[in-house]
């Protein structure tokens, strides 16, 4: 399987320019960034929750993310200036284009009733947003099978016995 990087200079590159007539390679679009946005929402409040949210977010993009502050105060969402409000993550270079691959080749893949991406999510400059329910898809988050099972034994759900 040719890695996304070289396929890109390799043959989408050259298939841009006869495709569109460019005459300069510069041209051509490219992706130069990826950021990767989680808001803890009504739990900003919990800093425990952030730091989960920030541990996960480290495992799936393999770099440290940087918390985001509110930049002014909305008291209808109880947010007030300089409070935690996500955590975001920008990849450039060899680890963007790698997590790319992980996306397209293991997480979407994983993803229930996945039918492909709707052109809808591309915005007239070229950005790609792509929103995502559950962190599950991602390979590098384990979700903890047996908490859930000792749940469902302590609510009285008849198990068979092996």
């Amino acid at each position: 399987m040719m890695r996304l990087q070289e396929k890109y200079k390799k043959e989408v590159l050259p298939a841009l320019e006869k495709k569109f007539n460019f005459t300069n390679v510069l041209e051509t679009p490219k992706i130069t960034k990826l950021v990767i946005n989680v808001g803890v929402g009504r739990q900003s409040k919990e800093q425990a929750f952030i730091e989960s949210v920030e541990k996960n977010l480290m495992k799936i993009s393999g770099q440290k993310p940087v918390k985001t502050k509110a930049k002014k105060s909305i008291s209808s969402f109880k947010v007030r200036e300089g409070m935690i409000i996500g955590v975001k993550v920008t990849l450039r270079g060899q680890r963007m284009y790698d997590f790319i691959e992980k996306l397209i080749n293991v997480s979407f893949p994983r993803i229930r009733d996945f039918r492909g991406i709707s052109d809808k999510i591309i915005d007239n400059k070229g950005n790609m947003t792509i929103g995502f329910k559950e962190h599950t898809a991602f390979p590098e988050i384990k979700v903890d099978e047996m908490d859930g099972l000792e749940l469902f034994k302590m609510l009285g759900f008849p198990f068979k016995k092996e």
